[in-house]
């Protein structure tokens, strides 16, 4: 799939696209104001230069035509661009008072909840939705404040604990789209990295039906020897994984963890190395996350590498 770069100006959905176009009307507005207080700066330099310093220069004094230039022409802009803003804010902002979400996406320090209404399918991080389907999208917190954006879908929106806040987007074609949380929100904000997986309608169904699907069971020696130490370990206390006793709400969904391209919020990619070291010493890896150090010994690190690689 085409990564989309973190931008406005490639936009891929028509909420951005008005964004993108009330961000080059402000661009264009401010170099006209530039090009024109420079403008006039040289011209006024150069033709009212003293002849002789030793005299005043010519004052002049009640120009009504050039005071009314300069107090309506900024006029005009601001009540312009101030109607243009609530348009575009209101292209993304739903009136959702009789429509149920689409998604459900929670913030938690630090990463990402996605729910699916309807279906059982829950994903973490990685955020899969469908190509030219207007999507209403309810954006919550589980604890402190988040910010929702992916610049190339449309605007932000702060995720406030106790508060449900609402965003359309209608993507335009499929692709990788990402964002980050733009509100900081304690020692690894800054990989709170999103990641949105947009797929073809056939593709989005397919993604969704296997989703809902309990998680593989394991079926080598090494793999089976993880599962039980999964569940031994305590593990499941804090993350969930479809079809096993594993019911925790505190962590990121690992039924189909194996699916994802990268973990952690886009720190690293999904490898048997990097969980091996994730598994090994949490703190080192992303300091300051919630996932203790059990002080796994070297085997013990394979096999919950084996199982949680064949969760897909």
């Amino acid at each position: 799939m085409t990564l989309t770069s973190q931008s406005i100006f490639e936009a891929g959905s028509p909420q951005a696209e008005h964004i993108r176009s009330l961000t080059y009307g402000f661009i264009l507005a401010a170099l006209a104001i530039l090009f024109l207080v420079v403008g006039l700066t040289i011209y006024i330099v150069i033709k009212f230069r003293a002849k002789d310093d030793t005299k005043e220069p010519r004052q002049t004094t009640g120009n009504r035509t050039l005071e009314i230039g300069m107090v309506g022409v900024p006029l005009l802009l601001v009540v312009g661009f101030f109607f243009w803003s609530l348009n575009t804010m209101s292209s993304g902002m739903p009136d959702h008072e009789h429509q149920k979400p689409d998604i459900i996406i929670t913030g938690h320090q630090w990463w990402w909840q996605a729910v699916y209404p309807g279906t059982n399918a829950t994903a973490a991080n990685e955020i899969h939705l469908p190509v030219g389907r207007k999507i209403l999208m309810q954006l919550n917190s589980a604890d402190v404040i988040h910010d929702w954006w992916v610049p190339a879908l449309g605007g932000k929106m702060d995720m406030i604990p106790g508060v449900e806040n609402y965003l359309w987007v209608t993507i335009n074609k499929t692709g990788i789209y990402e964002g980050s949380c733009s509100e900081f929100c304690g020692q690894q904000h800054a990989w709170m990295r999103i990641k949105v997986v947009a797929q073809a309608e056939k593709d989005y169904n397919k993604w969704l039906i296997e989703h809902t699907r309990a998680a593989n069971l394991p079926t080598d020696p090494l793999a089976r020897t993880g599962q039980a130490l999964f569940a031994k370990a305590s593990c499941s206390n804090c993350h969930r994984i479809s079809g096993t006793d594993a019911m925790g709400t505190e962590g990121p969904d690992l039924t189909h963890f194996g699916s994802r391209q990268t973990m952690l919020t886009g720190l690293m990619d999904n490898t048997p190395e990097n969980i091996n070291r994730w598994l090994t010493d949490p703190q080192k890896v992303k300091p300051g996350a919630h996932m203790p150090r059990f002080i796994f010994g070297p085997d013990s690190v394979r096999a919950l590498t084996a199982y949680l690689k064949q969760l897909k």
